[in-house]
């Protein structure tokens, strides 16, 4: 029995490294295409998202087995707890890459104002945190799990400045009122993907050190005491 359940770990981890691994390449892609205005690198992306949706119901029956037939304690518990939210945020993430290469086509023609409005920085910083946060998540790496959590604020604060810049060009130039909205969509899209790499960090937290972290600096602002939640 012991030997089928550590198999089930194993496989269910299987398969949660390699969505993570297809959702980090269809996130590449989609900022390749983004930065370069290469239309063809978008060509196989919505394609490869029904994979991710296919990974997304396997690894939610592979927990509800797990689940149901071992009914596993402690650290077990916690790892498969984890991986059913990992899962979901690792398929919004495929999501947030088709709806980056969906502007693609519309932004292709406005290079300058991506670099200038530091779009471009902006996705470099959140595709890395999402990188991160899946090794993190492969080597059980709890600092980098973090670090990740760290970084959020960095695309926060670029998230920011690149609305405003945005926000000035509009007014500056009606023309441009079309592809800054398109801009400020994608600066959007964009910060989902940093926050739901937080997400998934905090859930590596929760499965290594049994803590839950998650809301921790808003739920500080009106209880400067509290502590993390430990399980």
């Amino acid at each position: 029995m012991q030997e089928h359940f550590n198999q089930e770990i194993e496989d269910l981890k299987t398969s949660l490294i390699k969505m993570a691994s297809l959702v980090d390449e269809q996130t590449g892609k989609a900022f390749a295409a983004l930065e370069t205005g290469k239309i063809e690198l978008c060509e196989n992306i919505k394609r490869k998202d029904l994979e991710i949706d296919s990974y997304d119901n396997l690894i939610q029956i592979q927990c509800e087995n797990i689940l149901a037939l071992f009914q596993p304690v402690a650290v077990d518990l916690r790892f498969v707890i984890s991986a059913l939210m990992i899962n979901n945020q690792l398929e919004r993430c495929g999501d947030i890459a088709v709806n980056i290469a969906q502007r693609v086509k519309k932004t292709r023609d406005f290079h300058n104002l991506i670099a200038d409005s530091q779009i471009t920085e902006m996705g470099n910083n959140a595709r890395k945190m999402l990188s991160n946060v899946i090794d993190s998540f492969i080597h059980n790496d709890l600092q980098l799990a973090k670090q990740v959590i760290e970084n959020d604020e960095v695309v926060d604060q670029l998230n920011k400045k690149s609305f405003k810049f945005l926000v000035a060009k509009m007014k500056e130039n009606p023309e441009l009122i079309e592809p800054c909205s398109h801009l400020i969509v994608l600066t959007r899209h964009i910060e989902r993907l940093a926050d739901h790499a937080t997400n998934i960090a905090e859930n590596v937290v929760f499965y290594i050190e049994a803590k839950v972290i998650a809301h921790e600096k808003k739920l500080s602002r009106f209880n400067p005491d509290s502590n993390s939640v430990e399980s």
